[in-house]
């Protein structure tokens, strides 16, 4: 059943990084030697930040890794824009949440999972991502093509004072057909009938960028990624039984403006905030040129034909048609957590 939310109408009077701690105590000693000792030892240690034009290096990281982290994806005023967006969604999201509450747990949240369209493709921050001249190159290399679509964005962001880690996870599954209220809803495109491939054995069918507008420091709650997770058949450890190794394995340091390249089979969670800012990773997400999943309309015509030609035919699928009205705004239960969240 999902969570029934308080409102919160003093949301619209405090800035960004002031809209976490709520019902956390920052200065508790419990805190204080959480921050410590994250401070002290997390961060995959040889991190490598590359360039936008170390394409060749960046695909193969990508493929070692099943992630990859790039420097200056944005230029100063596509950072500024995508703040102000985070900013703007972020105010919005958290009037429905007085306790933060979270919907991927406490002061933890999924922009697409509260959208009622499970997109942020009708604001034009996330669809200024769609095709980037930065990282245009990298992709084709990733993806030995140009013909990759664009499936939507949308992202996370956990507030200051999310003191707990989110388990590891997957973003991809073989097909999975849900009921729901007597309606059919099917995840994923890929089943072999013989029982012998999974979707672990292809090639990258489905990736994402996250792109930090903050820097990614040891306390703010850098995403934690499992290198050389997404052909693991091995099951993903509970968070109970994680090792230590991989709740320290955090994608830090790394600077604002970065992209962080991920495919989404990859183990990865999220980890605490215990700073003093809001860390956002809004997103925008490919499907590989032979990989195709179910796609909603997400993106108003009018944005769409503001896009570049080539940013048009990445986004032909999610565009509403003509007389399309799209349900546009976020949900009163935000969605709700998943269970194990």
């Amino acid at each position: 059943m999902a969570t029934r939310l308080e409102s919160d109408a003093s949301v619209d009077q405090l800035p960004l990084n002031e809209l976490g701690w709520v019902g956390v105590d920052r200065n508790s000693a419990e805190v204080q030697a959480q921050t410590s000792y994250l401070a002290a030892n997390t961060g995959i240690r040889g991190l490598e930040v590359l360039r936008t034009d170390e394409v060749d290096r960046a695909s193969k990281l990508f493929y070692r890794d099943g992630f990859v982290v790039i420097r200056d994806a944005l230029s100063a005023d596509q950072l500024a824009m995508l703040r102000a967006g985070c900013d703007r969604e972020i105010h919005s999201l958290l009037g429905k949440d007085r306790a933060r509450a979270g919907n991927r747990g406490s002061h933890r949240y999924s922009f697409g999972s509260a959208s009622r369209t499970g997109q942020l493709m009708h604001c034009p921050e996330w669809t200024m991502l769609i095709d980037l001249d930065s990282l245009r190159p990298i992709l084709q290399k990733i993806f030995g093509s140009d013909e990759y679509i664009c499936r939507g964005g949308g992202g996370d962001f956990c507030l200051p004072g999310a003191t707990r880690y989110q388990p590891l996870h997957s973003d991809m599954d073989d097909v999975i057909h849900h009921e729901h209220k007597g309606e059919t809803y099917t995840f994923g495109s890929f089943t072999d009938p013989r029982g012998k491939l999974n979707y672990r054995d292809l090639p990258c069918p489905f990736l994402c960028c996250n792109f930090l507008i903050n820097d990614a420091t040891a306390i703010n709650g850098p995403t934690r990624q499992i290198p050389g997770s997404q052909h693991s058949q091995t099951p993903i450890p509970l968070l109970d039984a994680e090792p230590e190794w991989m709740k320290l394995s955090t994608v830090c340091p790394a600077p604002a403006g970065s992209v962080m390249i991920r495919d989404v089979r990859a183990w990865h969670g999220g980890t605490p905030n215990l700073s003093n800012e809001v860390r956002a990773i809004p997103n925008v997400e490919y499907f590989a040129p032979w990989y195709r999943e179910p796609m909603r309309h997400s993106m108003p015509r009018d944005l769409y034909q503001q896009l570049s030609k080539r940013g048009q035919y990445l986004a032909r699928y999610i565009v509403a048609d003509a007389d399309e009205d799209l349900d546009i705004g976020y949900r009163s239960s935000l969605g709700g957590t998943p269970p194990g969240f």
